[in-house]
C-alpha cells in the first residue's frame, strides 16, 4: 500500500465529502475547514456519503497526488471517531491501510508501544 515517513501526518475528514471534488476543490476544504495548509506535505483523506469511495491528496514538492480507491461492495469507515466536533481525525499510516482494507477497529485495544513525539 502506502509507505509514509513517521513525518508525514494522517488527516482523514470527519464528514462526508462530494466524491466529484477533485484536486482544488479538495484542496480548498483542506484550508478552509481543516485549517491546514495543503502543500504541507501531509496526507489528507476524504470519504464519501455512501462510504464506498475514498480519496487521498498530498502535495509531492511539485505537485498534488489524488489517489481514489471505490469499493464494489462494503464500506470505508473511520478508524477513529472524531473527539468534540472536531472537522478532522488523525490517524497513523497503519490506521489508515487497516481502514482502506476494511478492518474496523472499533472495539480493539492498542498494546502500550514507544513512541518517539515529533512535532
Amino acid at each position: 500500500m502506502l509507505t509514509l515517513p513517521p513525518s508525514v501526518k494522517i488527516y482523514v475528514a470527519a464528514e462526508p465529502v462530494d466524491a466529484r471534488k477533485s484536486f482544488d476543490g479538495l484542496a480548498g476544504l483542506v484550508q478552509s475547514e481543516f485549517g491546514l495548509e495543503p502543500l504541507s506535505g501531509h496526507l489528507f483523506a476524504f470519504l464519501n456519503r455512501r462510504g464506498h469511495i475514498a480519496q487521498l491528496l498530498f502535495w509531492d514538492r511539485n505537485g498534488f497526488f489524488l489517489i481514489k480507491k471505490r469499493l464494489e461492495s462494503g464500506t470505508f469507515r473511520l478508524a477513529r471517531k472524531p473527539e468534540g466536533g472536531a472537522v478532522h481525525v488523525e490517524l497513523d499510516s497503519a490506521e489508515l491501510g487497516l481502514m482502506l482494507e476494511g478492518i474496523e477497529l472499533e472495539g480493539a485495544k492498542r498494546r502500550k508501544r514507544y513512541r518517539r513525539a515529533i512535532d
